[in-house]
């Protein structure tokens, strides 16, 4: 009878059993399903703070040009070329410098300036936000 209780003990000691694998499994799966989303609503919020954050420099950046030279940028890469910004930021949801798309009116901004050109600047993202709106009407 020692000699199987000896068998028994070797054989417990080898591992865990099936039941006790699939239930850390499913522990595991159900924190990933509480995880995962949480981090993919924090990284979009993220984006969305970037974003806001790009288009008030960028627009903070023509309305000094606009006063500097009298007369509004022609183009985005003009902010550029005269040092007022250093390079174009990334759109954080397309991930490229060039989906930035310009508004531009015949308005002026003061009474000095003398030519029309870009007065606004918004995303070029399709998609939507988390309160509805469109990236690219922001």
């Amino acid at each position: 009878m020692v000699a199987l209780t000896k068998n028994h003990a070797r054989y417990r000691e080898g591992g865990f059993t099936l039941i006790e694998l699939m239930i850390v499994m499913i522990i595991i799966g159900l924190l990933a399903a509480i995880a995962i989303p949480m981090y993919v609503q924090s990284v979009r919020h993220a984006k969305e703070a970037v974003l806001r954050e790009d288009l008030h420099a960028l627009r903070s950046a023509i309305d000094s040009y606009t006063v500097d030279k009298q007369k509004a940028p022609q183009t985005l890469e003009d902010l550029v070329e005269a040092g007022y910004i250093k390079a174009m930021p990334k759109d954080p949801f397309t991930n490229r410098t060039d989906t930035w798309v310009p508004a531009q009116d015949d308005t002026f901004q003061s009474l000095d300036q003398t030519e029309a050109g870009i007065n606004d600047v918004h995303s070029g993202a399709q998609e939507q936000a988390a309160d509805g709106s469109s990236y690219a009407s922001w």
